[in-house]
């Protein structure tokens, strides 16, 4: 995925402007920067929900060309406010909502067929929820609906996942968990773009791309020095990062 000349807007506000970034296919990118960085509207462009103008390619094809159909397929979206109680009614089930994800490869009016139900039934045993998917979104915790959105997500089939803050509301054994399939979904050849506040989760990406003001600070490797530098640089040398087993960790000054 490459984007050029990008500049995204938001009603009469310019939110980013001129960003060149590279999304390595395949790959683990996490997206960082301070609050207002513009870090939500980058994901929320890619997605198309966001009016942009530049280029967004998708194997060499500019997004802009595709169906909202045709896009849904390739690019899979996990917004930050999906999570909150009133969003989903009193009564769609865990099994209904991960079944949402579906509704690109459906025809209008249509049921869901039997691959859906068996993709539905896959994700929901592969994301530990499956003997929740006969309840209420509303009885849910908020660790419990965030699994039931990331279920979705990975339900809809597109090779590139966008993820806004994926490990909000997730304890750790299940962000442990998410870790895990994110590694299953690497090994399948799907591309990851994550929003992320957890410094020492963002560096476990392959790629990082930093965000400062509305424009690219930088981009490269998460375990490069260069990268590490402009890390510390873009928190105003505020953080510190150290050596902790495999992983980086980000400590305050």
């Amino acid at each position: 995925m490459k984007i050029r000349q990008l500049n995204v807007f938001r009603g009469p506000s310019t939110i980013l402007s001129e960003l060149n970034v590279d999304i390595p296919q395949g790959k683990w990118t996490s997206v960082i920067g301070p609050n207002g960085a513009g870090k939500s509207s980058l994901l929320q462009a890619m997605a198309g929900l966001l009016r942009w103008n530049g280029s967004i390619t998708v194997d060499e094809i500019n997004i802009a060309s595709f169906t909202p159909k045709d896009l849904a397929k390739k690019i899979a979206w996990l917004d930050q406010v999906s999570n909150t109680p009133g969003e989903f009614g009193d009564s769609l089930s865990v099994y209904d909502t991960v079944m949402l994800g579906r509704i690109p490869h459906q025809g209008w009016l249509c049921l869901p067929s039997k691959t859906d139900h068996i993709v539905v039934e896959e994700v929901l045993q592969q994301t530990d929820i499956w003997h929740l998917r006969q309840r209420p979104l509303q009885q849910l915790s908020g660790g419990e609906r965030q699994r039931v959105l990331l279920a979705r997500l990975i339900a809809v089939g597109s090779n590139i996942l966008l993820m806004d803050e994926p490990l909000a509301n997730l304890d750790p054994p299940h962000q442990a968990d998410f870790l895990q399939w994110q590694d299953n979904l690497l090994t399948q050849g799907k591309t990851l773009v994550t929003v992320l506040h957890e410094i020492h989760f963002a560096l476990r990406a392959d790629h990082v791309v930093m965000l400062n003001e509305g424009k690219l600070y930088f981009q490269g490797g998460s375990q490069e020095p260069d990268t590490h530098k402009a890390l510390i640089a873009l928190f105003n040398n505020r953080i510190r990062l150290e050596k902790l087993g495999a992983d980086w960790v980000a400590l305050p000054n």
